[in-house]
């Protein structure tokens, strides 16, 4: 009797694809595989595959037009899908979510501001002042990892005020935007404007698309992929980095469903179709619905184990252990982000008439201040800019790792305290 033999890497069944895609979207799924693949980056690089990893890192794919290496492709390719995801998310809380109002939306924007504006005073005060210091990376301790802070609020401190939650989301997302504005104004080469403006035309044929009737069927993606591609390309052939496009894909996208008009007397007057204020159902949310899982499944880790992978030896700690640059960034990441968004969040409130959410303490305003410290993807990023061919590039990988390792077992340690407090307060 044949037994019939069963492939080792079978297709999944759709059941097991939507089960797969479902965990994927996980807030802590995301942030462990981001920290899989750091790790993974790290092992590859100092172990006897530490040659072959290299070759691969450097070994060049020639898409197209298009010929990067695999570790720019990771961070100028992939990434792009995370910071798509991020424009999504960015358009929704700015039509229909905390950003919508600017009394809901003013407490958080200006505690990103201020977690921008401390570490970027401490990282400068520390290199302007020591010997050797360079203050081009000042922007390196100004960003917040979105997936790594909410899956580590998700995993000590489920029990918190939805409020709190919405606080941290609202400020990583505003914080996303501001390193976005800073990698486009300050870390873009030799800008191109005849590309720069073909990538504005194709966001903006993009954008037309997305607004007719093609977003609701399935020629959506013969249409606006290629558009997507080509205003990435010209966005990397611009000078601007090529994430960038991911952004403004994402922010063009509607984030309010149209609602077809429900039947009227017929003396009443033709109304206009009805809108939802909660985005649900809207192009928006189902298209970071769909990506999603391949921004927290793919892109995330994959850049982060390339961006990881550096070779650790003990010179290296060091010259770490010395360089301003390394102490300008820990601190400001460590020490600068919490003090940043906490101070201008309490000098808002107390000089004006804004408050905090209700069932908002401000002991889980300063718990979840320290969750900024998680740099992370974005802080590697403008690393890597700021640092690009130095031996400083390393460095910058090595003490972004330690301190948002270093932040996020802070706030692990905070936000536990401020739950048991609050379980106590309530008994």
């Amino acid at each position: 009797m044949t037994v019939p033999r069963t492939p080792l890497f079978s297709r999944l069944t759709p059941g097991a694809e939507r089960n797969l895609a479902d965990t994927l979207r996980g807030e802590r799924t995301g942030g462990v595989l981001l920290i899989i693949g750091a790790v993974l980056g790290l092992v590859l690089a100092n172990g006897p595959t530490s040659d072959a990893f290299e070759r691969l890192s450097h070994h060049h794919l020639a898409v197209g037009p298009v010929d990067l290496s695999v570790a720019h492709w990771a961070s100028d390719g992939l990434l792009a899908v995370f910071f798509f995801v991020v424009g999504l998310e960015l358009t929704r809380e700015i039509q229909v979510g905390e950003l919508r109002h600017a009394r809901t939306a003013v407490v958080p924007m200006v505690g990103a501001l201020g977690g921008m504006l401390a570490p970027a005073a401490i990282y400068v005060a520390i290199n302007a002042a020591a010997a050797g210091g360079d203050v081009s990376g000042w922007a390196v301790p100004t960003a917040t990892d979105i997936a790594f802070a909410i899956a580590v609020l998700g995993l000590v401190a489920r029990s918190l005020p939805t409020a709190v939650r919405a606080f941290l989301l609202t400020l990583a997302v505003v914080d996303d935007l501001l390193a976005i504005l800073v990698i486009a104004v300050f870390y873009s080469d030799g800008l191109r404007f005849g590309w720069l403006g073909m990538a504005a035309l194709a966001v903006a044929a993009f954008a037309l698309v997305v607004r007719t009737r093609l977003a609701d069927g399935r020629w959506l993606a013969v249409v606006a992929v290629p558009l997507g591609l080509l205003a990435w390309y010209a966005t990397l052939e611009a000078g601007v980095h090529a994430t960038i496009a991911g952004v403004a894909l994402g922010l063009v996208v509607p984030a309010v469903a149209r609602r077809s008009s429900r039947p009227r007397p017929e003396a009443s007057a033709p109304s206009a179709p009805e809108r939802t204020d909660d985005g649900r159902d809207s192009l928006a949310e189902r298209l970071e619905h769909g990506w999603r899982p391949v921004s927290a499944g793919v892109a995330v880790p994959v850049f982060a184990l390339f961006t990881a992978g550096v070779v650790i030896d003990p010179s290296l700690f060091g010259s770490t252990l010395v360089d301003p640059v390394a102490w300008g960034i820990f601190l400001g990441l460590v020490l600068g982000k919490p003090l940043g968004i906490t101070g201008a969040t309490w000098l808002l409130c107390r000089f004006t008439r804004a408050t905090l959410a209700p069932g908002v303490r401000w002991r889980e305003i300063g718990a979840v201040a320290t969750l900024g410290g998680i740099g992370f993807t974005v802080s590697l990023l403008i690393g890597s800019l700021a640092f690009e061919g130095t031996h400083r590039a390393e460095e910058v990988v090595l003490v972004v790792l330690l301190a948002s390792v270093v932040a996020a077992a802070i706030g692990a340690v905070a936000l536990r305290l401020v739950r048991t407090g609050r379980g106590t307060s309530a008994q």
